[in-house]
């Protein structure tokens, strides 16, 4: 270890997965959150288990409530202070994709103190105190332990005003969907942890991960805004699937309109798919439309730090491009990527 000098250190190489790629696939989540026990209720605990949300939620009596989320993974990209942003990043857009405004910090922080040195560990977290401080949160403490991979992430608290509090699972009929950020940073994570990515390629992804989903705390206060999720690790159709289910609703995708972070093609080419897309289609590929292997590749890409899917009435669906265009989101957050449905035989139909 002495001979490894923190420029020089790949710490994509020191962990079998990347990212929100890490992620126990949806099938298996689920057997590991089912019970046949009946659950307490816990007065004031507006969110919790009972759905597939982003955060919990509990009402503090006097019209607002706490937000609480954890978040933590393995490096997605080699360089240290990065890995921490990104990381740190993913984790408070929990608090965003419900509403909330983000108030606390605290990071959670597992090496391996025996194969990367501490100063390594040192840049991690000084990536998660920048994003933090972006956010305008203090990073306040936090817990470490001597682990076999590198991981890093934050517990965030926020505050939401009850009224404004975004779920998941309250799309309704004829909402026009927006995604705020192009996909794809898991086919090019991959293609980086295979030698393969290009330095422009590289860069366009990696400001896209540390990209802050601040407009969900502005998106929060518009009532046509009916639902609200963060897409990660699950893909454009989990998340999709987790909206559209809970809400006992059919998702309709275009494939066509979907924006994607440019070159991904190339990638593809190469064979550049995460083991998660695999995973994911496994988990969740009988509830959609029959696709083609390239919308496969696409649409259950695991992101890492991705934009917020919403919901939006379609008689105001100006409030929220205006709202969008006041945060300075992409031209692609200004496009529908779809709409939701009455329930149909399949959760998402995709059109290609």
């Amino acid at each position: 270890m002495d001979t490894l000098t923190p420029e020089h250190i790949k710490l994509t190489q020191y962990s079998h997965g990347a990212g929100c790629g890490c992620k126990i696939s949806p099938a298996t989540l689920s057997i590991i959150l089912k019970t046949n026990e009946i659950q307490k209720e816990f007065p004031g605990l507006l969110v919790g288990n009972s759905s597939r949300d982003d955060a919990a939620v509990l009402d503090l009596g006097n019209g607002t409530a706490l937000i609480s989320t954890t978040d933590f993974f393995m490096p997605i990209v080699d360089n240290a202070f990065d890995f921490g942003r990104i990381a740190a990043t993913n984790a408070i857009s929990d608090v965003y994709a419900m509403g909330g405004k983000p108030v606390l910090a605290i990071a959670i922080l597992g090496w391996p103190i025996d194969k990367l040195p501490p100063e390594v560990a040192g840049q991690v977290v000084a990536g998660g105190r920048a994003a933090c401080e972006e956010a305008g949160i203090p990073l306040a403490g936090g817990h470490s332990i001597d682990c076999p991979e590198p991981v890093f992430g934050l517990a965030v608290n926020g505050i939401v005003e009850i009224k404004n509090l975004k779920q998941n699972n309250t799309a309704q009929v004829g909402d026009i969907l927006f995604l705020t950020k192009p996909i794809g940073v898991g086919i090019l994570s991959t293609a980086s942890k295979k030698g393969f990515l290009e330095d422009a390629d590289r860069e366009v992804s990696v400001k896209s991960m540390t990209t802050l989903n601040k407009v969900g705390y502005e998106l929060g206060k518009l009532k046509c805004v009916h639902a609200l999720t963060d897409v990660t690790g699950f893909g454009l159709l989990g998340h999709a699937i987790e909206m559209a289910e809970g809400s006992g609703l059919t998702a309709e995708i275009d494939v066509n309109a979907v924006p994607l972070i440019p070159g991904l093609d190339k990638y593809l080419e190469k064979k550049s798919v995460p083991g998660g897309t695999n995973r994911n289609w496994a988990s969740y590929g009988t509830k959609v439309s029959e696709i083609t292997e390239r919308t496969r590749h696409l649409l259950c890409d695991p992101q890492t730090s991705g934009g917020l899917l919403v919901a939006v009435s379609p008689d105001a669906v100006d409030e929220y491009l205006a709202v969008a265009k006041a945060a300075g989101l992409q031209e692609s957050a200004m496009k529908p990527v779809g709409r939701m449905k009455a329930n149909a035989e399949k959760v998402v139909i995709v059109i290609e």
